[in-house]
């Protein structure tokens, strides 16, 4: 019977890993050095070798003859761990054996001695399906851990596991395995299953498998399938993959970079014709302006082709126009009911980009600029006759500063609300104040970069006013409708209180806050200050006899 790739070429020791050099050292170091933990979990994409892994480490410390943290793959126990037919190490799917019977069975075997092992391994693929009564009874497990027992859990989503299980494990994050270490690894298989390929072909396949090599694997085995003379070749790896062809796309952007909309258009019909995907196509241009930019950035030349060449003359400010113009329809073309026609509709504005942006300036920014030159020569003339620069006329308004309208009768209704029992608000204000950095630091760096420059100014049992330096981030604070569920409980918890926040300019607060003040106090009183501050500092003594006449 036939044996996939993927299966026939699986990582039997911590060398073979591609892609994980430093969780296998680590790994490998962990069965040398005799420093094995309980519990283990392996995150990561998929295909990134995290089972191989598992199953690798469970052979290492449980092998008799094992060099350097490697197991011999000879032995006994390296074999049946090979076969998955020693009873001491046990795989079990999650996604199908989720619940808390299964978890609690695995507990309660877990308390017997391994019989032939040094350690029984328990590894549970795809963690994250558990429930959470399997989750509480895992937990049980790994807060108490039997003697000579391992726990190997593996996922794809780390943010479903508890936080109670990740602080009790030790982690490591498969990263995806780039392109070139994918490309390598397949071009060695090939060569020891004695068959030839074109390079261009392994990076194609390389590319689609994004950064999964199981994956990478796969589709080489459906191309080898499609492959009569056993040889991967450029046409079976696009044919595969449903990739557009690199000449193809060569033709595409030297039309679009010549303007010539009708040959672009042509280009794109026939490749609808030719059954390929408009929103592979959408992707696979993405790329190739990304190629282009990181070539002409001083990066590597995958491509060989002279049109390739032809096409770095592209300037890079209309390649970056490019690149915003795919980015921004490829949404529509993925999930849009008619792709082909947003896919000409973007072949269209590609091939018209270098006609708009060399156009000529219309007729109104023309006259705008005139005057400006007009402005900036009369202000060159005056500097050189000496005038001040407050004589010069300007034509220009200057531009008004940023405002931001605050309710003001709210916050005037707060006020007296705060001085009809001003020793509470003042311990609730003291009481923020002093919680306030605390309140900050329990939130995340985004929210925390919006409170910047904030401070509380008042505060009562139900209403807290906070005063910003920028009026930007007033607005922007208070445009948060989950503001104060952001706060409740953190304030609720830090201050003892939870108050409603009001976000307010510092610069306003203060003239609203003169302004009540001044409505508190007495006629008498307010004459008496609009008095005082007509008579100059040094003759405040004589206030009381001076009479001011409107």
């Amino acid at each position: 019977m036939y044996q996939a790739l993927y299966r026939k070429y699986r990582s039997q020791t911590f060398g073979e890993m591609v892609g994980q050099k430093v969780i296998s050292t680590t790994l490998r170091q962990a069965v040398e050095s005799g420093k094995i933990s309980h519990a283990y979990l392996f995150s990561g994409p998929r295909g990134t070798g995290k089972t191989s892994a598992a199953k690798i480490f469970a052979k290492a410390m449980n092998c008799p003859n094992q060099v350097d943290g490697e197991p011999c793959n000879h032995c006994d126990i390296c074999r049946d761990i090979t076969n998955g037919s020693l009873e001491d190490v046990i795989e079990i799917d999650a996604a199908s054996n989720n619940g808390v019977d299964e978890i609690r069975e695995i507990r309660d075997k877990s308390t017997y001695a391994p019989s032939r092992a040094t350690y029984k391994v328990y590894i549970i693929d795809e963690v994250h399906m558990l429930s959470t009564g399997a989750f509480n009874a895992l937990l049980k497990t790994l807060e108490e851990p039997t003697e000579n027992v391992v726990f190997i859990l593996a996922t794809t989503e780390l943010h479903k596991i508890p936080a109670t299980i990740l602080s009790r494990v030790q982690r490591f994050e498969f990263k995806s395995i780039k392109q070139g270490a994918i490309k390598e690894h397949l071009a060695s298989i090939l060569e020891k299953e004695g068959l030839t390929f074109d390079d261009e072909a392994l990076t194609i396949i390389a590319r689609r498998a994004e950064g999964g090599m199981r994956d990478a694997l796969s589709i080489l085995d459906q191309a080898l399938s499609l492959s009569p003379d056993n040889h991967v070749s450029q046409a079976v790896a696009e044919e595969i993959t449903g990739s557009i062809g690199l000449t193809a796309l060569d033709s595409f952007v030297a039309n679009v970079r010549n303007q010539d909309t009708t040959q672009a258009l042509s280009n794109l019909e026939t490749l609808f014709d030719n059954g390929k995907s408009m929103r592979r196509f959408a992707t696979d241009l993405l790329e190739y302006f990304r190629d282009l930019l990181i070539v002409k950035a001083g990066g590597e030349n995958s491509h060989h082709s002279p049109l390739f060449e032809e096409n770095l003359f592209l300037e890079q400010d209309r390649l970056f126009q490019l690149i915003d113009l795919v980015t921004s329809a490829l949404p529509e073309i993925k999930t849009g009911t008619h792709p082909k026609i947003y896919a000409e509709m973007l072949t269209i504005k590609l091939s018209e980009t270098h006609s708009q942006m060399s156009q000529e300036i219309p007729g109104y920014l023309q006259e705008e600029l005139d005057s400006l030159r007009r402005e900036v020569e009369g202000l060159r003339k005056a500097l050189k006759e000496g005038k001040v620069q407050g004589e010069v006329a300007l034509t220009r308004k200057a531009k008004p500063a940023y405002q931001y309208k605050v309710d003001r009768e709210k916050i005037l209704t707060i006020m007296r609300e705060t001085m009809e029992n001003p020793q509470k608000s003042r311990q609730c204000l003291d009481a923020l104040k002093a919680t306030w950095p605390e309140i900050l630091d329990s939130i995340s760096p985004q929210n925390r970069a919006l409170l910047n420059g904030s401070e509380p100014v008042l505060a009562n049992q139900e209403n807290a006013i906070l005063a910003f330096n920028a009026a930007f981030n007033a607005e922007q604070v208070m445009k948060r409708s989950d503001l104060n569920d952001m706060f409740g409980n953190i304030m609720s918890s830090a201050a003892g209180f939870s108050p409603n926040i009001m976000a307010v300019p510092k610069a306003e607060f203060e003239k609203l806050r003169t302004e009540f003040a001044r409505s508190l106090k007495s006629k008498e009183e307010l004459e008496k200050e609009d008095r005082e501050e007509y008579i100059p500092q040094e003759l405040e003594f004589l206030s009381d006899v001076v009479e001011i006449e409107d």
